[in-house]
């Protein structure tokens, strides 16, 4: 297992870790409804002598832009030892709910740039940082958002792969399941927003990444 005895794992994000947390920061019972609780479930049930912490700082809407606005008080103070990142859809998002502000979506240079610079501030901060990528519950490659979409997901991999960080490539997950004869609705009714089956689906497979079979 990735994760050592006594240790902190911080998840960040936007609405899909976020999912009803208590606020400054969730922990224990106000973790949200989501696979944050999922999470923190199956490791406090596998290794209840591990007493690992973790903490829930997702904010609803939130792009990478948002997260550099808060990534000092919403993870450095903090001080983790692991930190998980999701964070891309409403940067997409963005271009598609909200046409006539064009200025709130986050292109796919700035996208890269912003996430380049908070693994940069954090990566020597924290035994190991787990990024997971964007995903949408979506079969048709050629919808335009999905097209657009996968263009930052193929950023994430790259910058997991230059900083040699855990990936959850949480498509690839969704698409297996999709694939399989799920309808995406079951995953996720808007295509962005994970049914309990979907943050089930992004627990385990983040779990996985980190030496956890559920």
């Amino acid at each position: 297992m990735l994760f050592e005895k006594n240790k902190v794992l911080l998840m960040i994000g936007d609405s899909i870790t976020d999912c009803g947390r208590a606020r400054p920061v969730g922990m224990g019972e106000g973790l949200g409804s989501g696979y944050v609780n999922f999470v923190n479930a199956v490791l406090t049930a596998k290794f209840p002598q591990a007493q690992i912490k973790v903490l829930n700082t997702g904010v609803s809407g939130d792009t990478t832009r948002n997260l550099k606005a808060r990534w000092q008080t919403d993870v450095l103070d903090l001080s983790p030892d692991y930190l998980s990142v999701m964070i891309g859809v409403n940067d997409v998002w963005r271009m598609f709910d909200s046409p006539n502000n064009p200025e709130l979506a986050v292109g796919i240079n700035e996208y890269e740039a912003n996430l380049r610079e908070l693994i940069a501030q954090t990566k020597d901060k924290v035994k190991k940082i787990i990024l997971l990528t964007p995903f949408l519950a979506e079969t048709d490659r050629d919808e335009l958002m999905m097209e657009i979409l996968l263009q930052y997901i193929e950023i994430v991999k790259t910058i997991a792969a230059e900083n040699y960080l855990l990936l959850v490539d949480l498509q690839a997950e969704f698409d297996k399941y999709m694939s399989e004869g799920i309808e995406p609705k079951a995953l996720a009714a808007d295509r962005v927003h994970p049914s309990q089956v979907g943050s089930m689906i992004i627990a385990k497979a983040f779990l996985k990444v980190c030496g956890i079979e559920m």
